[in-house]
């Protein structure tokens, strides 16, 4: 899946009669700052998104599976708008990591000989 943010819309009178009634949008990724890492994609819009949202986008063969674009001549769907990111920072997933290998090695301790 690619994150990005939609920044327009295609319009097209004349297309494949299977892309009736589709929305298209432009969307550019974005890393996880959000700022544009380059390039962009068209894709075909199941979930109503505007222009700025940040969006969640499948390509190839797994564009093809929302209800909207099944069997249909898709590579790309907005399948989720992204409300929340939330990360963590090394340092924290250090800590957690060394936490959890300190109560694994308590548990070893209490385990009784066999």
């Amino acid at each position: 899946m690619i994150l990005g943010r939609v920044i327009g819309t295609v319009w097209a009178t004349r297309k494949d009669e299977k892309l009736e009634g589709l929305k298209l949008q432009v969307v550019e990724p974005v890393g996880l700052d959000f700022k544009p890492t380059g390039g962009f994609v068209v894709a075909i819009d199941s979930v109503e998104a505007g222009v700025g949202e940040i969006v969640l986008v499948a390509q190839g063969s797994s564009a093809r599976q929302t209800k909207a674009t099944k069997d249909r001549p898709v590579d790309a769907v907005i399948m989720a708008i992204v409300e929340n990111l939330e990360l963590s920072d090394e340092a924290a997933l250090e800590a957690e990591l060394e936490a959890r290998r300190r109560e694994v090695e308590r548990r070893l301790a209490e385990q009784p000989e066999i």
